[in-house]
């Protein structure tokens, strides 16, 4: 078994130089699509943009988003998957050899273990939900065969090209190794095709987020400890990572596993509370949500004030004080997106048209 895995990591390694010595050139447009793809962005852009849009599509990408990102953690536990930039420092694999060189980046040093990919599973994920929904909204006419035809064959050729630079990307970075991205893109993929199906994601009270959000977090907590107590050490990783990062600055606390955990619970949370809240009710559900240019008005200014927002950064110096503020940053995103911000617009836009009178 250790050997098949060492020839499978060496592979991947040999494919992670190939990427840096031929695409070299090719470097700033791996980091963006590594950014690109990190899920923070579905949140800030991805989210405020479909809502107002499609609500139904926006709440979907929510839920596959968390639960994708919470089954990915758990993957990583039980896995115990290695990283390039790690692994050839402490593999025996090449014996007396010299050992390969990789080149790290501001992005390499994830903290988590690496299988399955978590950006090529969120990734996956987000645009399998995208695309479906526009194809679903736009091929409604059945007697233009050859033009549906076209449209699906352009939007999944979208899809894949998406799919494999966020995969190129992640192994060019030294992030992970071929085989974890791919694991990572089937992964999002049947979470993406199963919450297609699930109905009772667009009807939920607050009482089922907060049930569902505390049993992800208890379940994951609960998970970590009593391996801890078996004598298994579920941040075995951080202590890699921290060791052999080329720069110590490069490792951050929000790449640890427990920080993307309390960001995706924060995140259901807050969308629970904002589809729950009054003043939700009163401006997304009126005759005002009929409005193009209000949903218009909402998905800029959502857009404006989130960017502000993510550029507020918790403080890192105590760990607990830094988890909370995550939790909470990430549950004010959905609030603000979902319930205060169209709230606001309708309040602007009914002072206007008074004063019009």
């Amino acid at each position: 078994m250790d050997a098949g895995m060492d020839l499978l990591h060496s592979s991947g390694v040999e494919l992670v130089q190939y990427l840096q010595m031929n695409y070299k050139d090719s470097q700033s447009w791996f980091t963006f699509i590594s950014f690109a793809a990190d899920l923070r962005n579905t949140f800030f852009v991805f989210f405020p943009i479909w809502f107002h849009l499609c609500e139904a599509v926006g709440v979907k990408l929510i839920w596959v988003a968390v639960i994708g990102d919470w089954l990915n953690l758990i993957f990583k536990w039980i896995l115990f998957g290695q990283r390039p930039y790690w692994w050839v420092h402490e593999t025996s694999y090449y014996g007396n050899s010299s050992v390969p060189v990789l080149e790290q980046y501001p992005i390499t040093c994830e903290t988590g273990p690496g299988s399955p990919s978590g950006h090529a599973m969120g990734s996956a994920g987000v645009w399998y939900v995208m695309v479906t929904a526009f194809l679903t909204s736009t091929l409604q006419n059945k007697q233009h065969r050859v033009q549906n035809w076209c449209l699906r064959a352009l939007l999944w050729a979208v899809f894949w090209l998406v799919q494999v630079n966020v995969c190129a990307s992640r192994i060019f970075v030294a992030a992970h190794f071929p085989h974890q991205v791919f694991l990572g893109v089937i992964s999002g993929l049947m979470v993406a095709e199963v919450f297609g199906r699930i109905d009772a994601i667009y009807n939920a009270s607050f009482k089922q987020y907060l049930k569902i959000t505390l049993s992800l977090f208890s379940f994951a907590l609960g998970f970590y400890l009593v391996l801890k107590v078996l004598g298994v050490d579920l941040l075995w990783s951080v202590e890699k990572a921290q060791r052999w990062c080329a720069r110590a600055e490069w490792v951050h606390i929000d790449s640890t596993p427990f920080a993307g955990l309390v960001r995706n619970m924060g995140a259901l949370f807050g969308l629970g509370l904002a589809l729950n809240s009054p003043i939700y009710a009163e401006s997304c559900k009126g005759k005002r949500s009929q409005q193009f240019s209000f949903r218009l008005s909402c998905i800029v200014a959502s857009l404006l004030i989130l960017h502000l927002f993510d550029s507020v950064k918790p403080p890192t110096q105590t760990e607990f004080l830094f988890y909370f503020l995550s939790f909470c940053k990430s549950a004010a995103v959905p609030l603000a997106a979902v319930a205060i911000i169209p709230f606001s617009a309708s309040h602007v836009m009914n002072q206007q048209e008074k004063k019009m009178l």
